[in-house]
């Protein structure tokens, strides 16, 4: 069979991108079996296209970066970067032809400065190795994903992620101090600092937190870290109604109280970690709100918070004696999207994050969309900070099912702008959110975005087709 011209000319072109790039790195970093690189096409989300790359490159150093970005430059390809692929909004999925830029082999943690309180990262280095090598000088990385033994810093960074720990200690974002950035045209830029303070100039380190790889490379990164807390001990509440919990949550904040962590898991994600887990929780729980603290002496500030929570109208309040039991009792909290991922097979999870005030409006919202729809939504969310995941369960080889599961998806993303809330809290808009990240900023807000783009990425080849 004789292969016609238009045929031949994509395999040439990969051909000579092929080429380039092994010119500037090592065999083994330059991927282009077929099975192999669709292994790297997508991300953790649902209803996200995404297309067959070129090849997939493994850089190990900042030159071999730059190397890849002066290529893609020169020859308008585009490039995709990547971390541990544990995103959710299809925000590190490839586009037909591109290069996919892995960072999972730069993963060396630089330095750790117990004076300055720093860590100085490569982007690849998984959140929980940081956090286990910085806890051996006394010190504490807060940023805390649910995937943090899988994801990368610098999909972290990518996403603004946040926690279970963000109520007290805050996202992602605040403990970006500086870094190093390849910009598309492979030029190295450095932002920020390793001080404690400075102002110098527009704050570029911000700029790239959460630009989900679409304006430069993160090839270093410079990391603010807190001392060690002591360990934290967990109350959990359970309540006859989410409306009830959600007003414990209000009564706890309002009262000036800074748990550690503060979580609530409605009806149907009880359920479900009971049927997954057989954890014994009351058939009746409507809600289980986790609130936990890491001081010194937190009794005290647990019996105060369960004074609270029975004064919300709580059925049953446990506070944990020890450790072990606190972990007993995050448990549940943990298997979560496990359990709920169990139900149908298949998920989709939102990130909708509205005022504290209003949780209890969208846990409510969530279950008449469950019940219009005819389908199980499981609400779990960082009550200290709003930051709700409800999380769709369906059947992925049911087309109707699998219709209901987009159209409630986007109900709920609705239903949290009409709250007075964001469209993502923690995961980023990658594709999944780009119509509704034009709703929520509207269209100035997205002629700006657009131009500082513009600036960052005159060809459009990092990530395009992500954000907007």
């Amino acid at each position: 069979m004789i292969m016609s011209r238009t045929e031949a000319a994509p395999d040439r072109a990969r051909g000579d991108l092929t080429e380039r790039l092994l010119a500037g790195l090592p065999p083994e970093a330059v991927l282009t079996d077929p099975d192999i690189t669709a292994s790297y096409a997508n991300d953790m989300a649902s209803f996200c296209p995404a297309g067959a790359p070129a090849v997939v490159v493994l850089p190990r150093t900042v030159e071999e970066v730059q190397h890849v970005m002066r290529t893609a430059t020169e020859l308008r390809v585009p490039v995709v970067p990547q971390g541990a692929r544990t995103g959710l909004s299809g925000g590190a999925n490839a586009s037909d032809g591109c290069i996919v830029l892995s960072l999972t082999k730069m993963d060396r943690i630089l330095e750790i400065n117990p004076v300055d309180r720093i860590a100085v990262v490569e982007p690849g280095v998984i959140n929980a190795a940081l956090s286990r090598a910085v806890g051996e000088h006394g010190l504490y990385y807060p940023p805390d994903p649910s995937s943090w033994e899988m994801c990368t810093i610098g999909g972290n960074i990518g996403t603004a992620s946040g926690g279970l720990c963000c109520v007290k200690y805050g996202v992602t974002a605040e403990y970006v101090l500086g870094l190093d950035v390849v910009l598309a045209d492979g030029r190295l830029m450095t932002t920020g600092r390793r001080t404690a303070k400075g102002v110098a100039g527009y704050d570029m380190t911000r700029l790239f937190v959460g630009s989900e790889g679409s304006l430069g490379i993160v090839v270093r990164a410079v990391l603010a870290l807190r001392p060690q807390p002591p360990q934290q001990l967990v109350l959990a509440a359970e309540f006859a109604s989410a409306a009830a919990a959600c007003d414990a949550v209000c009564k706890i904040m309002a009262g000036g109280h800074v748990p550690s962590l503060l979580e609530i898991m409605d009806r149907t994600t009880v359920k479900a970690v009971n049927d997954l887990a057989h954890m014994g929780l009351p058939d009746t729980t409507e809600a289980l709100l986790l609130a936990a603290f890491d001081t010194p002496d937190p009794g005290p500030d647990l019996a105060a918070v369960g004074a609270l929570c029975e004064a919300a109208g709580a059925t049953q309040v446990v506070p944990a004696d020890d450790l072990a039991e606190s972990e007993l009792l995050l448990q549940a909290r943990r298997l979560s999207l496990t359990a709920l991922e169990a139900v149908r097979g298949v998920t989709m999870i939102d990130d909708v994050c509205v005022p504290r005030s209003r949780l209890g409006d969208l846990i409510e919202g969530v279950e008449r969309i469950a019940e219009k729809h005819k389908l199980t939504i499981g609400v779990v969310a960082h009550a200290g900070d709003g930051n709700t995941h409800p999380t769709v369960c369906f059947d992925a080889g049911d087309a109707d099912e699998s219709r209901r599961a987009r159209e409630s998806f986007d109900e709920i993303m609705a239903l949290g702008l009409e709250l007075g809330g964001t469209i993502t809290g923690e995961h980023g808009v990658g594709v999944l959110k780009k119509e509704w990240l034009a709703r929520e900023i509207g269209p100035v807000g997205i002629e700006m975005q657009r131009g500082i783009k513009q600036v960052f990425d005159p060809l459009d080849i990092l990530n395009p087709g992500k954000l907007f």
